[in-house]
Formats: C-alpha cells, sequence, structure tokens
C-alpha cells in the first residue's frame, strides 16, 4: 500500500506540475531580406492559456524621451498555434494586437519589421549589418512587463557577430536570456562583423564593438576608456556591472550616444579618430554614457522606473540626470588629463555662452524644459532657440554651481561627487526606488550643512544664473569680453543654399524680429548691395555699422519680392570665459586646485 500511494502521489504531482507549468516567452530574430531593412521576428508564447492575449510594442525607448511610434514599422502580422493552425488576430490600437487564442498551449506571433532610421535609439538593417533598438523590435505581452524572455538571433549567411549586453544562455549559440522585458529593451543588440576587442578595468570586463571600420588605434582606446572607467567608478566607489559593451557605429560623419544598464551606443565620426580634437570629444561621449550606468540607469527620479512603454513618462528632473551627467562627462576628461586646466574651462564657458547667449533662457526653466523633453527637445523647429533652453548644458552649470557651493561649505571636504555616493547608496542600493526631487535636495544640504535652495530654486526660474556668487569661492570668475562694446546686432542666421543666402533663425527682440524678417527668407541684398550666399558682403557690412543703422533689406519669400527695414539693436551676447581671479586669496585658491586637480 506505501508504495502504491507513493505513485499516486508522483502521479499527482507530475499532473499539477504540468498544469500550473509557469509560461514561457521566446523571440526568434533573422534576416532574411537585410538589403530591404527588413528582419523577421517570430514571439513564441507557450503555457499562457488564454482566451485572447495582447501583445503590444513599446511606443518610445527609455533614454531618449520622445514618443517614436515603433508600431508604424511593423508589418506582416500572424499567429497560430501548437499546430500551425492560424489564429485570428485584429490590431486594438496603435501599437496593440490581440491574438484568439483559445486556451492554445503555444501561440507563435510572428510579424516583420523595417528599420533604415541611422541614430542610437531607432533599427537600422542593412545588408552589411542590423542594429537593433529593442524598444522598436521586441513585443511585450500586456501585464507581463516583469516577466523573462530568451532570445534567439539568426545572423544571416554574411554575418558572424552577435554584440548585446544580454545574458548569454550557456550551451546554446546565439540564445540570450532577459530576467524581464525592462532590461530587454535596454539591451541593444548589434549583429555583423564588426571588430571586437575587450579591456578590463575597474573588475569589469568591457568589450569595444567597432561597427563600420575608421582610423582608431585599438590600443590607446582600450587604454583611455579604462582610465575613464576607473575614474568614474571612484566616484561611486562600486561598479555594478560584471561586464559592459560598447556598441560603436563609426560613420563618414557622426555623433550621439544612448545610455543603457550594462551597455551603450555611440555615433562616431570613422575617420576622426586621429584628429586630437575629435578623439578627445570622442572620449567625452564614453564619459557621458559610461556615467550614466549610475546616474539615471540606477539613480534615478521616481517617474523614471518602472516605465510604462505606452506614453509619455514626465520628470522635471532631467536637469539633475542628463545636465550632472553632462558637467561629469568633461570633468571625468579634466581628471584623466585629457583636458588640461584652459582647454577645461573653455568647455564650460562654451555652456555659459550657449546658455545666456538663447533667447529661450529667458522664456522657458531648465525643469520645464526637463518636463517638456517629450515635445520640445527632441523636436527642434525654427524658434526653438527663442522658446526652450537645454537642459544638458544648463543643467550641466547648474551641477557645476553645486558643486562650487559644496566645496566651499565644506571648506573641500565634500563635493558633488560626495553627493552623488551618497544618493546612489541610499536610493539604489538600500531602498531600491527612485528619488522626489526635494528628497534629493534635503540629502545635499543634510551632507553639505548649507541650504541649497538658490540653486534649486534657479532651476524652476528662468533668466541669467549668477555665476560669480559660486565661482569667487574656488577663485575663478566669469568674464564677459563683449561687455560695453555696443556691437550691433543684424538678429538672424544664415546658410548658403544653392547659391542663396537663407535666413534659418531670427533671435527674439532683435532688428531682424521686429522688422518682419522670416525663416526661409532669401536675402538678396542689403542697403542695394548685392549678398553673396556665403555671408562675405554681410560680414563686410556689419563691421561699420553701429547701432540704431536702418537697413534697408530686399528680400524673396514665397515667389515674391519684399523689402524690409530692419534697425540693428544692440547686441546682448556675451563672449563669456571663466578666468582666474587676479586678487583670489590663498583659501580660494586652495579650493580652486581641489576643483580642478588630476585624481
Amino acid at each position: 500500500m506505501r508504495k502504491i500511494r507513493i505513485n499516486l502521489l508522483a502521479l499527482m504531482t507530475t499532473v499539477t506540475t504540468t498544469a500550473i507549468a509557469a509560461p514561457t516567452i521566446h523571440f526568434e530574430v533573422s534576416f532574411k531580406e537585410p538589403q530591404a531593412h527588413y528582419a523577421e521576428i517570430k514571439m513564441e508564447i507557450s503555457d499562457l492559456r488564454k482566451d485572447h492575449i495582447d501583445v503590444k510594442m513599446p511606443v518610445w525607448t527609455p533614454g531618449s524621451y520622445l514618443v517614436r511610434e515603433y508600431a508604424r514599422h511593423v508589418e506582416s502580422v500572424e499567429a497560430c498555434d501548437a499546430d500551425g493552425e492560424y489564429l485570428a488576430v485584429e490590431k486594438i490600437d496603435k501599437n496593440t494586437w490581440r491574438i484568439q487564442s483559445d486556451q492554445a498551449k503555444k501561440v507563435t506571433f510572428s510579424y516583420r519589421i523595417y528599420g533604415f532610421e541611422v541614430s542610437v535609439r531607432t533599427n537600422f538593417i542593412d545588408d552589411s549589418h542590423a542594429f537593433l533598438s529593442p524598444a522598436a523590435t521586441f513585443m511585450y505581452v500586456d501585464g507581463m512587463i516583469g516577466h523573462p524572455a530568451d532570445i534567439t538571433i539568426i545572423p544571416h549567411a554574411n554575418w558572424s557577430r552577435i554584440s548585446t549586453g544580454l545574458e548569454a544562455v550557456a550551451g546554446k549559440p546565439n540564445r540570450f536570456h532577459a530576467a524581464d522585458f525592462d532590461i530587454l529593451f535596454d539591451s541593444p543588440i548589434e549583429v555583423g562583423n564588426q571588430d571586437v576587442f575587450t579591456f578590463e578595468a575597474a573588475g569589469v570586463h568591457h568589450e569595444i564593438a567597432m561597427v563600420g571600420g575608421g582610423n582608431y588605434d585599438k590600443e590607446r582606446l582600450k587604454a583611455d576608456c579604462a582610465t575613464i572607467v576607473e575614474e568614474a567608478t571612484a566616484i561611486f566607489g562600486i561598479n555594478p556591472n560584471k561586464r559592459y559593451v560598447f556598441i560603436v557605429h563609426n560613420y563618414q560623419s557622426g555623433g550621439g550616444g544612448l545610455e543603457h544598464l550594462n551597455s551603450t551606443v555611440l555615433g562616431a565620426t570613422r575617420n576622426g579618430y586621429q584628429s586630437e580634437r575629435s578623439y578627445v570629444g570622442f572620449l567625452g561621449l564614453v564619459a557621458h554614457e559610461y556615467f550614466h550606468l549610475w546616474n539615471v540607469k540606477r539613480l534615478r527620479p521616481r517617474e523614471l522606473g518602472p516605465f510604462d512603454y505606452d506614453k509619455e513618462n514626465y520628470t522635471s528632473a532631467l536637469w539633475i540626470m542628463e545636465g550632472f551627467t553632462a558637467y561629469y562627462d568633461n570633468l571625468l576628461l579634466r581628471r584623466c588629463d585629457f583636458l588640461d586646466e584652459t582647454n577645461y574651462l573653455q568647455t564650460l564657458a562654451n555652456d555659459v555662452n550657449a546658455v545666456e547667449n538663447r533667447p529661450g533662457n529667458d522664456v522657458q526653466s531648465v525643469a520645464l524644459a526637463s518636463f517638456d523633453a517629450w515635445i520640445k527637445y527632441y523636436r527642434p523647429d525654427e524658434n526653438s532657440a527663442n522658446t526652450s533652453v537645454s537642459y544638458y548644458n544648463k543643467g550641466a552649470l547648474m551641477a557645476l554651481l553645486l558643486d562650487l557651493k559644496i566645496l566651499a561649505a565644506t571648506q573641500g571636504e565634500k563635493r558633488l561627487d560626495d553627493i552623488l555616493k551618497a544618493a546612489y547608496e541610499k536610493f539604489y542600493m538600500k531602498e531600491k526606488r527612485g528619488f522626489e526631487e526635494g528628497e534629493f535636495q534635503a540629502l545635499i544640504e543634510q551632507l553639505a550643512g548649507t541650504s541649497v535652495a538658490d540653486i534649486f530654486d534657479a532651476a524652476r526660474a528662468v533668466g541669467p544664473l549668477d555665476y560669480n556668487s559660486y565661482l569667487s569661492a574656488v577663485g575663478y570668475e566669469l568674464v564677459d569680453y563683449n561687455k560695453g562694446l555696443a556691437l550691433p546686432d543684424i538678429g538672424f542666421s544664415t546658410t548658403a543654399d544653392e547659391g542663396r543666402m537663407m535666413v534659418t533663425g531670427v533671435a527674439r527682440g532683435t532688428g531682424a524680429w521686429n522688422g518682419g524678417i522670416n525663416v526661409r527668407d532669401e536675402i538678396l541684398a542689403i542697403n542695394g548691395e548685392r549678398m553673396d550666399a556665403g555671408g562675405r558682403e554681410l560680414n563686410r557690412l556689419m563691421q561699420t555699422a553701429a547701432v540704431g543703422d536702418q537697413l534697408d533689406v530686399l528680400i524673396a519669400r514665397d515667389g515674391k519680392i519684399r523689402e524690409l527695414t530692419v534697425t540693428l539693436t544692440e547686441s546682448t551676447k556675451g563672449a563669456f570665459r571663466i578666468v582666474p581671479m587676479p586678487n583670489a586669496s590663498p583659501e580660494q585658491k586652495e579650493l580652486g586646485q581641489i576643483w580642478l586637480s588630476l585624481n
């Protein structure tokens, strides 16, 4: 009897286990027509057993705050059961398909995606390689973002390599695992014949996948990237990854990057590595995206995770996440000795010039710029400079002011590094959650022993920042070399277009603005003098002009000739530089040395 009861129990256990088998999701990606920019996707959903299954394509990708409508590139949708019988599929909204699964044990949902957009956040497929942005490639079962998934990549016959931050499945070539869809959507995939080389730094294995060739020096790149990794890791005291992948797309002319949890995608100029200026610029991009693996991917505002992939995820804190990172990318280059003191100070001054010479700085706060990223930053137009400010460069300047204020308040004992490390430990490592901006401010004030309300208030205000109130503490000052010069400003910018001088921008409050010059006007003549497309005649005219002069401007607009009167206004643009104070005290100089020191 005892033996029979054991067998029955085993049978019951088997039946029960089979009945409650956990659903599994597996993707297969192949490339039948890469030359036409297509990939084929099969999504196998097993043991879900529902009357219908809704699958959804994200509308955006984390780190790039724009609804991109990835579903517009989906076609040839179909579904079948384990026996190959077709199941009805209905599209029920812009990015959701409903499969009438009828309790099927296994459902295979197939579709094609088109990818031919060059960027770090969209799919690009051609006969040489495929770059897959996961949010633009893989669908998820509604309500199952937290579910694991496996992905099998079948490279085209002419391709030999796969580069991704996803975890490889042991014993199964070209198969990868994601613990959930947040991780999957944060793990870009490069498939092709990329040049791959590796280095170790901060206890982490790093892989660089170079796509598109280039005149890079592998050994120099490995050494310099390792230096950046070590310096960035030193700020936080810990590197959360065991492995990290740089996917670098080299173009005739390229740039930009997008951060991910344990990887990044970078754009670069193919033959720019031998130019010192271009190369240092690339290292700045490396530093920026690598710093993000702490700041935004883990230390983040509450609104940026868990994500809603169906709509905008609003936050007013991008000036902290992107702006602080933009401050640290150049600061890391300074600490690594890739920028000397003069060049580093010039990068800061460049940000000041960009912010303070932009009319939109008097219209939009950096906090509102963060919130409006979804409708403004990624959708610039001819009036953007008049209505908006960048949360990158103004956010970097806010970080500068915080760093200087903390240094001064603590006599050099603490700085912004210490705040970020403490915030990372508190919100990410211990409490495992995003922060509220008020909590972040309170933590700074607790550690620095001083109020930083002035800086956080400035983030919600418009207008210029009081740089010298903070720079003076470290023995430096911001100088405007245009101050008192009463320079005339015509108020429009132009470009040469097929031999024509075409207006590309009109600055608020200038003579061009008041006189009615429009973007897309062709400037034919000024004061009876024919204007050349390159602007030489305009430059000559402005050299002898004065504030208050009236100019007769002949334009072509929509096929008609018009004459407008433009009165030259006084330029409000500064020519800013950050220089040492001539009478700085020893205490100020000491703090300045701490601020700019090489580590």
